[in-house]
């Protein structure tokens, strides 16, 4: 019940206590406002890790050729092992239910040039797959597709900072572009959700390359997507079998690690965001480490608060007071005291989040840096209550000496 006499003699403490209160207020206000600055910047830190992994398309596995380090099947060691196209039909058809999106890819070493001018940009021989793999979203005409490979077009899609760089404020379309000693129509633009990287490919059919490459069917590697609803575990047993089938087919050792090297996606990005939560468990309790000082302080306050009282207490106990009315006076001035310093710590950790420059923050790998606002009035919350604690504690003391005692405390 709302006792109006003893929030005057509230007030009249806190007045006639200005330094005191302040400091009180100091300690609940920091404890709260370093939690949710290190809580935001934490968040940051793992949007980060999310942003940097899962602008790809997350459940894609890489297959990799690489030279065997153990003889095997009369072959030697040493051996250079190369992929082909009747290894992806290989795959495809082995691992057609699980398998989305399979994408042969050849890397590119040319000069480009458009008029008078060279250009040296990533050329990318793939499959249309490559843009639903790396997430290309185009800006205008087309990506490369089924009836370019099949026809082996000269066509190019190209990315958003080649066409500016090339271009330089034309229209890229239908223009046609030297790639080493051949001329390639350009059909399209796309940008990258992921950036600078991305959007300085050019990106070409697989097939037009091994043409020019005098009709070979070698291809660098193979990534390719699979179904999600395999889970965890089914991808690392996808990755395993297709190791497998591509090892007998290539006669390789089922125990040289080297031959072929699988690279599963959905695994480091699950090692990546473990790391990414450790880091904001740690910066957790550190944060938590700060409310817990915050509760201290303020419970060494109340103690002093309290102490610095005795004999006034004393006195209103000889007057009649009862002690369960000494002890509400102290835990209403402890409540008052903590929730407002409290929500007003709260309401300024917010603010300098919410101010902190996005560009520098991105320098130091955190990127939207923020609290969710029922994790930060959670937290005010709990210190709140252990800041009744604190005031509950020295005043069930205080309400339990007896009159006399108090009266003659020093």
């Amino acid at each position: 019940m709302f006792n109006l006499e003893r929030w005057k003699e509230i007030f009249q403490s806190i007045q006639k206590n200005k330094l005191r209160t302040v400091l009180s207020g100091l300690t609940v206000s920091l404890g709260i406002l370093i939690f949710i600055i290190l809580f935001g910047l934490g968040e940051g830190l793992k949007n980060s890790y999310s942003d940097l992994f899962l602008n790809e398309a997350n459940n894609v596995i890489y297959i990799y050729p690489g030279k065997t380090t153990k003889p095997y099947a009369g072959f030697k060691t040493n051996r250079i092992i190369e992929l082909k196209n009747e290894d992806v039909d290989a795959i495809n058809e082995e691992f057609s239910s699980t398998i989305e999106y399979l994408n042969p890819r050849l890397f590119v070493s040319e000069p480009i040039t458009y008029g008078l001018e060279s250009y040296t940009f990533e050329i990318s021989a793939v499959s249309p797959s490559n843009q639903l793999i790396e997430k290309h979203v185009l800006m205008k005409g087309r990506y490369i597709n089924e009836k370019d490979l099949f026809e082996k077009n000269k066509v190019t899609t190209i990315g958003r900072l080649v066409a500016r760089d090339i271009f330089k404020g034309e229209d890229p379309i239908g223009k046609f572009i030297n790639i080493g000693s051949r001329a390639f129509k350009v059909v399209g633009v796309f940008q990258d959700i992921s950036g600078d990287t991305e959007e300085n490919k050019l990106i070409i059919p697989y097939t037009t390359r091994q043409q020019i490459l005098k009709g070979t069917d070698v291809i660098g590697t193979i990534a390719f997507t699979f179904d999600q609803s395999i889970g965890g575990s089914g991808a690392v047993k996808l990755s395993n079998d297709v190791k497998s089938l591509l090892k007998k087919r290539k006669s390789i050792s089922p125990s040289d690690p080297s031959g072929i090297r699988i690279r599963n996606v959905a695994d480091e990005i699950d090692r990546s965001l473990q790391f990414a939560n450790a880091l904001q468990i740690i910066i957790t309790f550190v944060g938590i480490g700060t409310l817990i000082a915050g509760v201290i302080g303020i419970s060494n306050i109340m103690v002093f608060i309290v102490k610095e009282r005795t004999k006034e207490l004393g006195i209103r106990k000889a007057l009649g007071a009862q002690p369960s009315e000494i002890i509400k006076m102290i835990i209403s001035e402890s409540i008052f005291i903590t929730t407002l310093s409290g929500f007003f710590g709260m309401g300024i950790g917010i603010i300098i989040l919410n101010s902190l420059d996005s560009g520098t923050l991105q320098d130091y790998f955190i990127t939207r840096a923020g609290v969710d606002f029922g994790i930060a009035f959670f937290a005010t919350i709990i210190l709140i209550v252990f800041g009744v604690i604190a005031g509950y504690i020295p005043a069930k003391r205080a309400a339990s000496i007896k009159p006399i005692e108090a009266l003659s405390d020093e």
